[in-house]
C-alpha cells in the first residue's frame, strides 16, 4: 500500500516533540520535510527526524511529493495557509482551532468537499481510550442517573510573548482551552446539544483570559465547563449521577507514558479504574489517515468541525466580541 506522504507547516514545539514521534510510529505515513520562513529553524527537525527542510510554507506546498501537511501554526494563520493548502491539492491535518471564526471555518470546508480532501482539527484527547472506557461506564447504568458534567481546563500564566495572549494571532482562551471543554461537553450531550449561557473575562488583556459555559441537551442534561490561561492547572472531567461520581483528572492532555486512573466514589468509598497508557497524538494521526481513506468519515468530520466551530460563536456572541 503506497504510503501517505505528509510535510509540517512551520517548526513548533508540538510538532517537534509530540507530533513527530507519534507520526514516525505510523507505518502508513512518510515524513517528507518541514518549512520555516526561517531555514536555520528547520535544521533540528531534520537532525533528529531526517526528512527536507523548506525555506518557505509555499516550497513545501508546492512539491508534488507530498500528499498532506500538519498545521500547527497559532490559530489566526490557519485559514490562509490550509485555504493554500487545500488549493494545492493537499489534505490537512489542522492544530486546533481550525479557525478563528465561522465564516473561515466553512470557507474551507467547502473547499475540501470541492475538492474531495480530508480535513481533520488535532483534537488528540478524543481519541485516547480513557474516552471509550468514560462512556462505558456511563451507558452502562453504574453511576445511576447522570445529575450533572463539570469539565474544567486551565493553566498558569504563560510567558507574555506566547500567541495565547496576542489578539492578532488568534489567541484567548476560549479558542485554546475552551474548545476543549466544549469538545468534551458536546461528546458527553450529543448531537442536541445547545450553549444555554456563557461568559469570558478579558481583564487586562486583548484576548479573553478565562471563561465558563453551562450547555445543555434536549433530555435537559447539563454540563458546566469552565476554562482559562491564568488559573490554578485543572485538566479533569466529573461526571456527577444519582448513585456515584467519577473522576477523570488528565481527561485532556495525558502524555503517551502516563499511566491513566479514573475514579469511582459512591457511599462505599473511592474505587480506582486503571485505563493504562494509551498514544492519544498517534490515535488522532490514525483517525486523520481514516478520513483521507474514506469518503464517509471524510463527511462526517466536515459536519463536526463546523459544528464545534458554531459553540465558540455563541460565546462571541453573548460577549458582543
Amino acid at each position: 500500500m503506497k504510503k501517505i506522504r505528509l510535510g509540517i507547516l512551520g517548526t513548533s514545539e508540538i510538532a517537534f516533540r509530540r507530533f513527530l514521534p507519534a507520526l514516525k510510529k505510523h507505518n502508513e505515513f512518510e515524513y517528507i520535510g518541514v518549512a520555516s520562513r526561517n531555514i536555520e529553524k528547520t535544521k533540528p527537525f531534520v537532525e533528529a527526524y531526517g526528512g527536507k527542510g523548506y525555506s518557505s510554507y509555499d516550497e513545501l506546498l508546492q512539491d508534488k511529493n507530498i500528499d498532506a501537511v500538519y498545521i500547527p501554526l497559532p490559530p489566526a494563520l490557519h485559514f490562509e495557509w490550509g485555504k493554500k493548502a487545500l488549493q494545492a491539492g493537499k489534505h490537512i491535518l489542522m492544530e486546533k482551532p481550525f479557525c478563528v471564526n465561522l465564516q473561515q471555518t466553512e470557507e474551507l470546508i467547502e473547499l475540501a468537499k470541492e475538492r474531495n480532501l480530508a480535513v481533520h482539527e488535532n483534537y488528540m484527547f478524543m481519541y485516547h481510550k480513557q474516552l471509550t472506557k468514560i462512556k462505558e461506564i456511563i451507558d452502562s447504568g453504574y453511576l445511576g442517573k447522570i445529575r450533572l458534567y463539570r469539565i474544567a481546563f486551565g493553566f498558569p500564566m504563560r510567558e507574555k510573548n506566547d500567541f495565547r495572549y496576542n489578539k492578532e494571532l488568534g489567541g484567548g482562551a476560549l479558542l485554546d482551552c475552551g474548545g476543549y471543554t466544549l469538545k468534551l461537553a458536546n461528546y458527553l450531550l450529543g448531537d442536541t446539544t445547545k450553549v444555554v449561557c456563557s461568559n469570558l473575562v478579558k481583564e487586562d488583556f486583548e484576548v479573553d483570559l478565562y471563561g465558563n459555559a453551562t450547555l445543555q441537551n434536549d433530555k435537559g442534561m447539563t454540563a458546566q465547563v469552565s476554562f482559562g490561561m491564568d488559573n490554578a492547572y485543572k485538566c479533569e472531567l466529573e461526571v456527577w449521577g444519582s448513585k456515584a461520581t467519577l473522576k477523570a483528572l488528565r481527561i485532556f492532555t495525558a502524555p503517551d507514558n502516563f499511566d491513566v486512573n479514573l475514579e469511582i466514589i459512591d457511599n462505599n468509598g473511592v474505587t480506582n479504574i486503571n485505563i493504562g497508557i494509551d498514544n492519544q497524538f498517534y490515535n488522532s494521526i490514525n483517525y486523520f489517515k481514516k478520513c483521507i481513506m474514506d469518503k464517509d468519515i471524510q463527511n462526517i468530520t466536515y459536519k463536526v468541525i463546523v459544528k464545534e466551530v458554531r459553540y465558540m460563536e455563541c460565546f462571541k456572541v453573548n460577549r458582543g466580541i
